[in-house]
């Protein structure tokens, strides 16, 4: 009983500090506003109606939201089990290029068989590619924060030159450079809001969100992970199935980059291009450290940095502030959310002399 009323006190202290820490970020946003000679209230606004001003701006805000969510929970995955998974990116592109080729190939297939073959190529993929790293770091001690590093450059590169105009992938569609062919139109993602980037993958992501929640908060497995990160000796002592939790913990994290770049694809780009990700997977991997790996939190800020990033290009061109400031507004969460042991100790001293005073005040009485 105590560890849990613990536990509730730390999460909430954590939550102060997080809402502190945002909202520091945005006055700090708006002081520079205000500074260049714009209305931060006026900006701002245009901010919320660049995320939500329409149901077109709105589906966009919820697949960059799925993006974000997703590249975190295979941040987090690995994470509960003591790895620290920074090749994602890499895995995301071989995911993506997979899944694509599996598609043209597959043209005049049926879907009911295409498309689940585009879903297992994109799991193999990015699965098996950080199957490697895991393997090196548990059988031969081998940090997996270099070799995923490493790894990441070697499959973006690839991924690029394949799909690149003298590459074997490359399409041949005029106009197009740096893509592979396009998936057929039957195994695309149907579009749920008409000019948007929303596709029914939001569906496939939200299970694959429940999953990740359920196994590591409902499951023994989702324990002995957490035991398993939290202390590997301890781990190892108590007859745990340590380094097979770390390896498979690593490939679900690689499984799920892949189909990132499988519903980036499916979704609406229709095709592989070398411009698949924008740094998805370092925005993700944030989005999750910042809330300490907890699944439900991923979500929320997910959907707050979308709306940021969204907002903040309808903000660039409505009113004239830099998009900029988005990456100062995350910049300063982060570093604020980096501090936030000494904010919470703040905190904790702060409500420490105010129950002294409370107590002397009563003993004088």
């Amino acid at each position: 009983m105590h560890k849990i009323t613990q536990s509730i006190k730390q999460n909430k202290t954590y939550l102060i500090s997080l809402i502190i820490s945002i909202t520091a970020a945005l006055i700090i946003g708006g002081i520079l506003m205000d500074v260049t000679g714009f209305n931060p209230f006026e900006s701002y606004g245009a901010m919320l109606r660049g995320a939500f001003g329409s149901a077109r701006v709105f589906g966009n805000t919820l697949t960059k939201m799925i993006t974000l969510c997703l590249t975190g929970l295979a941040m987090t995955v690995c994470a509960k089990a003591g790895l620290f998974n920074v090749g994602g990116e890499g895995q995301l592109f071989l995911g993506g290029l997979a899944a694509t080729m599996t598609g043209v190939y597959l043209q005049g297939a049926s879907p009911l068989i295409a498309v689940p073959l585009a879903f297992l190529s994109a799991i193999v993929a990015g699965g098996l590619y950080a199957w490697i790293p895991a393997v090196l770091k548990v059988k031969l001690k081998v940090s997996e924060v270099i070799t995923t590093i490493m790894l990441n450059s070697v499959a973006i590169y690839v991924c690029t030159y394949l799909v690149n105009s003298s590459g074997p992938l490359a399409t041949h569609d005029k106009g197009v450079l740096g893509g592979s062919d396009a998936v057929p139109e039957a195994f695309r993602f149907a579009q749920l809001i008409p000019k948007s980037n929303l596709s029914t993958a939001i569906f496939y992501s939200a299970v694959i969100a429940f999953l990740c929640w359920y196994i590591m908060q409902k499951t023994s497995i989702g324990l002995e992970m957490k035991v398993t990160g939290e202390n590997e000796r301890f781990a190892f002592f108590a007859g745990l199935p340590k380094d097979k939790l770390m390896i498979w913990s690593m490939v679900a994290s690689g499984a799920i980059c892949g189909l990132v770049g499988m519903f980036e694809v499916y979704g609406y780009q229709i095709r592989f291009q070398d411009s698949i990700s924008n740094e998805f997977y370092y925005d993700g991997m944030l989005v999750a450290m910042i809330m300490n790996y907890n699944p439900v939190g991923i979500i929320i800020m997910s959907f707050f940095f979308a709306v940021i990033d969204i907002g903040a290009s309808a903000m660039e061109f409505s009113t004239g502030v830099s998009g900029e400031i988005s990456e100062i507004i995350f910049a300063v969460i982060i570093f604020l959310m980096a501090a936030e042991k000494g904010i919470s100790k703040a905190i904790t001293k702060k409500n420490l002399q105010r129950k002294v005073k409370k107590t002397m005040g009563k003993e004088v009485q």
